[in-house]
């Protein structure tokens, strides 16, 4: 699988692509964990069926419909439901949390690569009712360590330059070693004059 939009040098300063709704951050992991041990999360499973959520694996019991409302209310654009399905269906990684009291997800993000060497995380996403009490950190030390542990270590994701804050101490930087991330675009480009 081709993973548009990651490069592996560093391009010329001519060629690189300046971004300012979308910023590509990587982590280039020197270390695999050997088992999938809870003790190295900021907040144990244990600790997050207490206070009534509960991580899923599969989608499996996901509500695409329930997903997308997540999906809007922190400013993507309204999927089709048809499509997500298929998106999932091709994803190599995902993690949701489900609120129990309400059956809904409230926590989600997904990773797609070639199962090697390579992955992205995509749609990382809280619902706004829920954010700040520690599950979208959640989602992503699993998934990170689910990558991990098929010997993954080039991960990256897409980020808007205001969250960054959240990936920089799961580990991810802006252009490590220099290299840059750029993403083909469909939009027409300005003739210049």
């Amino acid at each position: 699988m081709l993973l548009r939009g990651i490069v592996s040098s560093p391009l010329p300063s001519s060629l690189r692509l300046k971004t300012h709704k979308n910023l590509t951050v990587s982590a280039q992991i020197k270390t695999q964990p050997t088992t999938a041990s809870s003790n190295n999360y900021t907040i144990s499973d244990q600790a997050l069926e207490s206070r009534g959520f509960v991580l899923r694996r599969t989608i499996e019991e996901l509500n695409l419909d329930h997903l997308n409302s997540v999906f809007v209310a922190v400013g993507f654009p309204k999927r089709d439901p048809q499509k997500i399905r298929v998106a999932l269906e091709n994803t190599d990684s995902l993690l949701w949390v489900e609120y129990t009291k309400t059956s809904k997800p409230v926590a989600f993000a997904r990773a797609t690569g070639d199962g090697v060497f390579n992955a992205i995380i995509w749609d990382v996403v809280v619902d706004p009712s829920f954010q700040g009490i520690g599950l979208g950190k959640a989602v992503m030390e699993r998934l990170i360590h689910q990558l991990l542990l098929k010997g993954i270590c080039n991960i990256a994701l897409y980020s808007e330059p205001r969250v960054l804050g959240f990936y920089r101490p799961l580990g991810f930087v802006a252009d490590p070693d220099g290299i840059r991330g750029m993403v083909y675009s469909t939009r027409k480009q300005k003739k210049k004059k």
